[in-house]
């Protein structure tokens, strides 16, 4: 079988401004790197179009009204004091959501075993009625909650390496049994939340903070605890939430990674899923913010996804 890439041009109308860290040319450096390989077994995939009911599952109607009519028609609008708008944001906030229902039909009817979603606003510090860390929709939230409505599904992990905590997940799912929620991230550190404490109502919440400095063996070693919680909670479906800012050049961050370690963490979780979910996993891009890191890191994570397909 073969792994969907699932992207539209539609990110380049986000424009979030002169010397932004979220900038148009993240996704561009990825797309690019993946149309030199010319990878037969890659399918590209625009997002399709969705029935913006699935959003009110996942956030507060009046947070998504708020949002809609937050569009400037031109220049640029704030929803938080990092979290810039532009008027082509809205064309591009849809398609980030749509790509993960995307890639998650492709796998759930077999077009495809897994997926990448290379797309941006990112979206794992959205909270259920607030925007957060230049993200706007949480993505992969809509996601889970799509496999739960759409698919029936009663067991769903979200595996979150971002560098950052990935609060606005931990939000929405905080008292939901059916999904299981994993963050790494670096501790004390942006958004300030991601405790060990911090459990889930149901302990279906497992964060695991690493200090600045932390090196690729510390890494990798703290990554078996998440393998061990997936291995109790046995998935049906595995997310990603993958952001490539835990790489030791990336800028806004203090980790050690090499863009190998991607490879080795796909991997893992890969060789997991099999005994689970058959395999079944859908990543969407999160952070990463040096575009030479964030290039290689997501070309290692995808050669990952492709590897497993042989």
């Amino acid at each position: 079988m073969k792994t969907g890439l699932i992207t539209s041009n539609t990110y380049q109308n986000h424009n979030t401004g002169n010397g932004h860290p979220e900038k148009i040319d993240r996704v561009t450096a990825v797309i690019n790197n993946f149309k030199k390989l010319n990878n037969k077994n890659l399918i590209w995939k625009k997002p399709v179009k969705f029935n913006k009911s699935l959003l009110k599952i996942t956030h507060n109607p009046n947070y998504i009204d708020f949002v809609e009519k937050s569009f400037p028609k031109k220049g640029f609008s704030y929803l938080d004091g990092d979290t810039i708008i532009s008027p082509g944001s809205k064309s591009a906030t849809i398609d980030a959501v749509g790509s993960i229902i995307t890639a998650i039909d492709g796998v759930q009817k077999k077009d495809f075993k897994n997926a990448f979603c290379a797309v941006r606003p990112p979206g794992h510090h959205a909270e259920r009625d607030k925007a957060m860390g230049f993200c706007i929709y949480n993505n992969v939230a809509v996601g889970a909650n799509y496999l739960i409505d759409n698919y029936k599904l009663n067991k769903i992990a979200i595996i979150d390496f971002d560098v950052h905590h990935g609060n606005g997940t931990q939000d929405i799912f905080f008292d939901n049994e059916k999904v299981l929620y994993i963050s790494t991230h670096q501790f004390p550190f942006y958004p300030g939340s991601g405790t060990e404490k911090e459990k889930g109502k149901n302990n279906n919440i497992l964060n695991i903070p690493l200090p600045a400095g932390t090196t690729s063996e510390e890494y990798l070693n703290a990554y078996e605890f998440v393998l061990k919680k997936i291995r109790e909670f046995k998935p049906e479906f595995i997310l990603l939430s993958a952001g490539f800012d835990a790489h030791k050049n990336d800028p806004l961050a203090q980790f050690q990674l090499d863009s190998k370690d991607f490879y080795t963490i796909t991997k893992r979780t890969l060789e997991l899923s099999k005994l689970y979910c058959d395999g079944k996993v859908v990543s969407i891009l999160e952070g990463g913010y040096d575009l030479g890191a964030l290039a290689e890191s997501a070309n290692e994570h995808v050669n990952a996804l492709l590897e497993y397909n042989k």
